[in-house]
């Protein structure tokens, strides 16, 4: 049986807006095993940014964790006091935010910024946490004599490697990285996911990658979650949530993105029509407007079918996945639904 480090379980985050409450995250469900790369990975909006921010609790001041669980290691992150939380970021859980630069204080060199993280939280001298930068600047395949640098005077790759040398600094059980590879060229994204799955292999680290492209998670993920619309529609290994998806918003995604290996062959068919507003969601499935095998039946809320062990899929049709995938393949079945 593989052993989970976090469980999250009918996770609801509402935000106030005005007099209305908006539910972002509206009953997500899922696991992340020990020693894992994750791909949590959705449209802009769908919630997956939501949920990242979620499980360290660092969220907007609108917004309210109203139902379900994070249990980590033990503990319902959910319900911890927040002078206990506190203890667990950095420590135990770290994020790696999507710009480096804006997460990186301009006025202070390198050096003083990853040093203040480990006195402060990591309880070393001035000389071991001296030491421990080194180590991490060398970890991430950066020249320990930039330390004296300022973050300007980084390339975007490299100011991305250094907040990956931020987020290990006190060798946490978990990394969640918040669309890390986004503002780079493709060849400096490839450089940075070659180098976190190596970082992960070596430590056995596990990490939540939060992203919109599913060509990334392909590439470097154990395991996917997708989202749509805040809730998650479907779960599983690589090999049985995307080489075999049986969700078609998962279908949908596979034939969107191009394969970041460089693949140049087959047709991008885009998902036609925009994720719903989340204030007045559509009754049933959430997909079903955009949905090319929608039937009557998807104005009702769909069930979580187990497909496979470890497979859980949001989809009154999850048990014909196999005849759908085929016509999924064909561009014409989803420009008929435009």
């Amino acid at each position: 049986m593989t052993e989970h480090l976090l469980s999250v379980r009918d996770l609801r985050v509402s935000y106030q807006v005005g007099r209305n409450f908006v539910h972002a995250v509206d009953g997500a469900s899922f696991d992340i095993p020990k020693g894992s790369i994750t791909g949590l990975v959705g449209e802009s909006g769908c919630g997956k940014t939501t949920v990242a921010r979620a499980l360290t609790r660092v969220i907007a001041e609108n917004a309210t964790i109203s139902g379900g669980q994070i249990l980590f290691d033990g503990k319902d992150l959910a319900k911890i006091p927040e002078r206990e939380m506190n203890a667990l970021r950095w420590r135990d859980i770290a994020f790696v935010p999507q710009s480096a630069m804006n997460s990186l204080d301009p006025v202070y060199t390198v050096e003083y910024q990853l040093g203040e993280v480990l006195r402060r939280r990591g309880g070393m001298n001035r000389a071991q946490a001296r030491k421990r930068s080194e180590e991490l600047f060398d970890m991430v395949g950066i020249d320990p004599g930039r330390l004296s640098d300022y973050p300007h005077q980084f390339s975007g790759g490299m100011r991305q490697r250094v907040a990956i040398a931020l987020a290990l600094a006190l060798d946490p059980k978990l990394i969640i990285a918040d669309e890390p590879v986004t503002a780079l060229d493709v060849i400096v994204q490839r450089q940075i996911l070659d180098q976190l799955k190596e970082l992960q292999t070596r430590l056995g680290v596990s990490v939540i990658l939060v992203t919109h492209d599913i060509s990334v998670v392909a590439y470097i993920c154990d395991r996917t979650v997708v989202m749509y619309a805040g809730k998650v529609a479907e779960s599983g290994t690589m090999q049985s949530a995307l080489t075999a998806p049986s969700h078609p918003y998962t279908m949908g995604l596979r034939n969107a993105f191009p394969d970041l290996q460089g693949a140049a062959s087959g047709v991008l068919t885009p998902i036609e029509g925009a994720p719903p507003n989340l204030a007045n969601p559509p009754a049933g499935c959430r997909f079903r407007p955009r949905c090319p095998f929608a039937l009557d039946a998807c104005g009702t809320e769909p069930p979580v079918v187990d497909v496979a062990p470890g497979h859980p899929v949001l989809c009154h049709r999850a048990r014909e996945s196999a005849s759908l995938r085929i016509e999924a393949a064909k561009t014409e079945t989803w420009m008929a639904r435009a």
